[in-house]
């Protein structure tokens, strides 16, 4: 952390700091708006029109990912910034981009499913297990790298095989499908939202995994024979 301040200016450095910031304030307003906004039922209507709106923004915040990823994109973004901005100025981007979508995301009629008694604190327990497990799961990764406080590693990438990393291989995304799926009452709302963007993991996770063989291929093929599971043990 000391090398990637001194190797910001002042400017730079706060723009850094400002973007991590970004990032955890979307975080907690997801957290916010699943928890609270999206749980609350909608009045009839026509569900078609708020499909759709939902679908498409959500696409246009996938493929802000997907088009940050491609190697041709982040050489021209790294020849118009500093280095260690790189990172960054992608952590600013998705983190306005999800507190828009959580924003804008529009109400959808209907209930899915409605749990009474103590089925409801299973859920509610289910659904902890999910932020617990995205949450040490990102630590562990390293938080600072998600956040942009980090420049760009140099030399080999070492894949943890301990804690939730030798679980599954992508544990963040396990966590994530346990939070958005285990709520009750699952509001259409919440229906849509939590199909739409675990849609969306299920698409990326190849793609990022052929990413990661193209950059590390041996090492990275060493820790798929180690951690031969994607999201759930013995299943996928």
């Amino acid at each position: 952390m000391r090398a990637h301040a001194a190797a910001l200016s002042p400017p730079a450095l706060l723009f850094t700091w400002l973007g991590a910031l970004v990032f955890f304030i979307s975080l907690a307003y997801f957290l916010f708006s699943y928890l609270t906004t999206f749980g609350v039922a909608a009045p009839a209507g026509a569900a078609a029109p708020a499909i759709t709106w939902n679908v498409v923004f959500f696409t246009v915040f996938a493929l802000h990912h997907s088009v940050f990823a491609r190697e041709r994109i982040r050489t021209a973004i790294s020849r118009a910034l500093p280095q260690p901005l790189e990172r960054s100025f992608y952590v600013w981007i998705a983190s306005v981009m999800f507190i828009a979508v959580c924003a804008l995301w529009q109400p959808v009629p209907g209930v899915a499913w409605r749990v009474e008694g103590p089925l409801v604190w299973v859920l509610r327990a289910v659904q902890a297990a999910g932020v617990w497990l995205t949450l040490h799961s990102a630590v562990a990764l390293d938080i600072r790298d998600l956040a942009g406080l980090r420049a760009a590693r140099r030399g080999p990438i070492e894949f943890k095989t301990s804690g939730p990393y030798g679980w599954v291989r992508h544990p963040i995304y396990t966590g994530w499908f346990l939070m958005v799926f285990a709520a009750s009452p699952m509001t259409m709302t919440r229906l849509v939202f939590a199909v739409v963007s675990c849609a969306y993991l299920i698409v990326a996770i190849p793609l990022e995994e052929r990413s990661m063989i193209n950059a590390e291929a041996s090492a990275y093929e060493k820790y798929r024979r180690q951690v031969p599971w994607r999201l759930v043990p013995r299943i996928y």
